[in-house]
C-alpha cells in the first residue's frame, strides 16, 4: 500500500501558533487519530478505511513537529493536546472519539483527563497513563522498565540522536518498526515504509520530535508531578503483549485509579507498533466501541 492508494483528503488547517496537516476520510461522528513516534498520519493506513466505511469521519494529524506539521515548540502536553483541541473546533465542533498510540496515547491520556469537553470516547494503543508512567518511573524505579526505556535517556544527548534517526535513508526508522515487531511480514514492503524514512528528514523533523522526549525528561526531572482527574469517559486501552518498550506489568495494571470505566484489551504476540502488525485486531477492537 502507498498514501496514493488511499482515498484521503489531504488538508492544512491554521491553529493559533500552528500549521497542522491532517487527513481526512469518511462522514459522520468524529474520530481523531494520533500518531506516536517515529510515525506520522500514515501509522494509521489500515484503519483509515475500516472506520470510514463504518460511518465516521475519520481526520489523522501529523502532530506538531512530524512531517508536513510546522516544526517548533512547545511540544509539553498541555501545549499537544491543544493542538489537537484546536483542530477539533476547527473541523467538527464537539466532543470526538480520541485514538491514541504511543506518544499520540499520551497526548488523548492528557486531553480526556484535562480538557474532557473535547472527548466522547478515549481509546489508547499502547501507551501507559502519563501518572502511571511516572509513578513506575520516579517513585517505584521498576528496574526492568527502566532498562526497557534506555533509547529515551540517550534521546537527551545533543545533535547525535538526529544524526542516527536521519542517517541512511531514515533507516532507524525502519529498524525501529522492524525490530520491535513479532510478525515482520507487515514490515517488508519498502513502499509501504517510505512515508515514515520521508517523514524523519523532512529539514527539522528529527530534531522536533525528539523535542517530545526532551521536554518530557526536564518535566520529570524539574517540574512537578503531574495531577490528574479521572477520566470520565469510557476508555478502552489496547495493549499488544510483547511491547518491547513498554512492560504490560509494570505499566497497565493501577490505570483504573486515572480511568476508572477502563477496559483492557490485550492482543498477544504483538509488538509495540501493534495498529500495523495486527490491524485488523486493532480494527476489531475499536469499531465496538467507538460505536458504542
Amino acid at each position: 500500500m502507498t498514501p496514493d492508494a488511499l482515498p484521503v483528503r489531504h488538508h492544512m488547517v491554521q491553529l493559533r501558533s500552528l500549521r497542522m496537516h491532517y487527513v481526512e476520510l469518511g462522514e459522520g461522528p468524529l474520530v481523531v487519530l494520533l500518531h506516536g513516534f517515529p510515525e506520522n498520519w500514515w501509522s494509521w493506513r489500515h484503519q483509515l478505511g475500516p472506520l470510514a466505511a463504518a460511518g465516521f469521519r475519520v481526520i489523522a494529524p501529523d502532530l506538531r513537529g512530524y512531517n508536513e506539521t510546522e516544526k517548533h515548540g512547545p511540544y509539553d502536553l498541555d501545549t499537544l493536546a491543544d493542538d489537537v483541541c484546536q483542530l477539533i473546533d476547527a473541523v467538527q465542533p464537539g466532543p470526538a472519539s480520541i485514538v491514541g498510540h504511543d506518544w499520540g496515547g499520551a497526548v488523548a491520556w492528557h486531553l480526556a483527563a484535562r480538557r474532557p469537553e473535547h472527548v466522547a470516547r478515549l481509546a489508547v494503543l499502547n501507551c501507559p497513563h502519563p501518572a502511571r508512567f511516572a509513578q513506575v518511573l520516579r517513585h517505584e524505579r521498576n528496574a526492568a522498565q527502566l532498562r526497557k526505556s534506555w533509547y529515551m535517556f540517550f534521546f537527551q544527548l545533543p545533535w547525535l540522536p538526529e544524526w542516527v534517526l536521519t542517517r541512511n535513508d531514515g533507516g532507524a526508522v525502519v529498524r525501529s518498526l522492524k525490530g520491535m515487531a513479532v510478525d515482520r511480514s507487515r514490515f517488508r514492503d519498502e513502499a509501504e515504509l517510505r512515508p515514515f524514512r520521508d517523514g524523519v528528514q523532512k529539514p527539522g523533523a528529527a530534531s522536533a520530535m525528539l523535542g517530545w522526549y526532551r521536554t518530557m525528561m526536564r518535566q520529570a526531572l524539574f517540574g512537578r508531578p503531574p495531577d490528574y482527574p479521572p477520566i470520565a469517559v469510557e476508555t478502552l486501552l489496547v495493549w499488544a503483549m510483547e511491547d518491547a518498550a513498554l512492560g504490560y506489568d509494570a505499566l497497565v495494571p493501577g490505570t483504573e485509579k486515572w480511568a476508572p470505566r477502563l477496559k483492557v484489551a490485550p492482543i498477544e504476540g504483538c509488538g509495540h507498533f501493534v495498529q500495523s502488525e495486527q490491524p485488523e485486531r486493532v480494527t476489531s477492537a475499536l469499531l465496538p466501541f467507538l460505536q458504542g
